[in-house]
């Protein structure tokens, strides 16, 4: 395998820039071509100042639901997970990767001759059509989209100047996010881009200590193609010292931000790793760019990796068991395991995912569905048919999502509630028409009460907990079917309203939902 050395001033550059003596911000990297932009300072890279910035616009709050994918070279073998890149390396992996490296080299050949990169030409995209994904996704009924920019794998999905293994540069040879964005755009829609590379990094080269944290997401060793020093490939790889990574990393955020203008920007874990220095020079970028574009952003991520007064806090694959003073964010997917495009891939009914989302919304959070495009750029079916049938639910009864806030408590019921696997809930609680859930419209003149599944024609139905945040009742004015408009006679005693459950529609299989009109 032919290699080539890292340039002997490569860690000398590095340790100037995080000396300072090097500013990034206004210097262009020799080896990209990258130089990021000034923007006027008006937050500075520390908290104190980030924090002011404040932690989710409004919009983001009206918009309720977005969509987003998990699509790269990963797509390819199609094996089990979007962690293909990591178990192909890895002879006994963790359970969700078992089997991966005997199916690589049955399929592909030995790992020390084909690597990850060669699926890259493999990657051919030649079905993707920027304008019918735009529209899919808003007839879906989401009000923000975007590409999972750069994942684990160290492939930018955009044209990029900083990475060269990069979709416009080979296996599409097209500007994935650029498209995309420009179609959203077009369509009213904000846009959100994802990063998961922070673990991307070669942290521990020499190995990974028994029993504690992984901090690399390649397999380090001198005979892989992991370890080159190519100049291309030990990008993709992460194979660099890491204080030349995170610059690396950094330039990487820095130009989607320039280039895209994304509303938000969104990271998966492992940011921790990421020394504090950086996080808070690309937050400073991220705003000041927001600022001088009068564009209203916000940065999304999990854990404890940034500041709550900065940030939205994103809880993969679950919810909140109760309701936070903030708005918060869960990201989820369509299939039953693995986030991207696999063989024999199994999805969850449109009602469970539904009812999981309203519970999201019940408590002040905001939905980020991910779908799963095949190599070339198609959507599966039964992927189609589960967006097609959100986008008929939400078109129904979009008035109780879309612009609402949080009622004084997001509802009662007998669901049994399970941990998720990332914290707070799971994401596929199974719910059922004893379930009640809340929102309640921002002039606060209608409260919008959720049966999670569908009552018997013409049972008495018996609505508590509809007191404000200080406790007071309401005065109802009229109670309505939000399905058709139906009026419902009612009664109002002992704090309890009563009222008659409707007939049976489609709709009602999902969730019944009816609008309380106050006076």
């Amino acid at each position: 395998m032919n290699r080539t050395r890292v340039s002997a001033f490569a860690a000398p550059v590095a340790a100037l820039l995080l000396s300072g003596m090097i500013c990034l911000h206004t210097h262009a990297d020799e080896t990209n071509g990258f130089t990021a932009k000034q923007y006027p300072p008006v937050y500075t890279p520390d908290w104190e100042s980030l924090s002011k910035h404040g932690s989710a616009p409004e919009w983001l709050d009206d918009a309720k639901l977005g969509i987003y994918f998990h699509w790269g070279p990963y797509s390819v073998p199609a094996y089990r997970t979007e962690w293909y890149p990591r178990w192909m390396h890895i002879a006994k992996p963790a359970n969700w990767g078992a089997g991966t490296m005997e199916y690589h080299e049955k399929n592909y050949g030995p790992i020390e001759e084909f690597g990850y990169h060669h699926f890259i030409p493999m990657f051919t995209a030649e079905k993707f059509d920027a304008e019918k994904w735009a529209d899919l996704f808003q007839s879906a009924g989401a009000r923000f989209a975007g590409p999972v920019a750069q994942h684990h794998d160290g492939f930018s999905m955009w044209d990029s100047n900083v990475n060269p293994n990069n979709a416009a540069a080979e296996g599409p040879k097209r500007d994935i996010t650029g498209e995309l964005l420009a179609a959203l755009r077009d369509r009213g829609m904000k846009t959100i881009t994802t990063f998961h590379h922070s673990f991307t990094g070669q942290r521990q080269r020499d190995g990974q200590p028994k029993g504690e944290r992984a901090l690399s997401y390649y397999r380090y060793d001198k005979d892989l193609f992991t370890s080159s020093e190519d100049p291309k490939l030990r990008k993709l790889y992460g194979n660099m010292p890491e204080e030349e990574f995170n610059e690396y990393w950094l330039s990487l955020v820095q130009e989607v931000v320039d280039k895209y203008s994304p509303d938000m920007i969104w990271f998966d874990s492992w940011l921790d790793v990421i020394p504090e220095e950086y996080r808070q020079r690309m937050a400073a970028h991220h705003f000041n760019a927001g600022e001088h574009r009068d564009q209203e952003v916000a940065l999304i991520c999990k854990q404890q990796d940034m500041p709550d007064e900065l940030r939205v806090l994103d809880i993969e694959q679950g919810g909140m068991k109760d309701m936070p003073d903030r708005l918060w964010m869960t990201d989820v997917t369509l299939s039953s395991s693995g986030w991207c495009y696999v063989q024999n891939q199994k999805y969850k009914p449109v009602d469970l995912l539904i009812r999981n989302m309203i519970d999201v919304w019940s408590k002040r959070g905001v939905v980020l569905l991910n779908i799963s495009p095949r190599a070339d750029g198609v959507i599966p079916d039964e992927q189609l048919d589960r967006l097609e049938g959100l986008g008929a639910w939400m078109k129904k009864y979009g008035e109780a999502i879309y612009g609402t806030r949080a009622h004084s408590v997001f509802g009662y019921g007998e669901a049994a509630i399970r941990d998720g696997s990332h914290g707070g809930q799971a994401a596929t609680i199974k719910y059922s028409e004893k379930d009640v859930r809340f929102t309640r419209s921002a002039d606060g003149k209608t409260i919008y009460v959720f049966l999670l599944g569908q009552p018997k024609d013409g049972s008495q139905i018996a609505i508590k907990h509809l007191a404000n945040s200080e406790g007071v009742q309401p005065v109802i004015d009229e109670v309505a079917y939000l399905g058709d408009g139906s009026q419902c006679e009612w009664t109002f005693e002992n704090d309890v309203l009563n009222f008659v459950a409707p007939k049976p529609t489609d709709a009602n299989e999902i969730a019944t939902v009816f609008e309380v009109k106050l006076k």
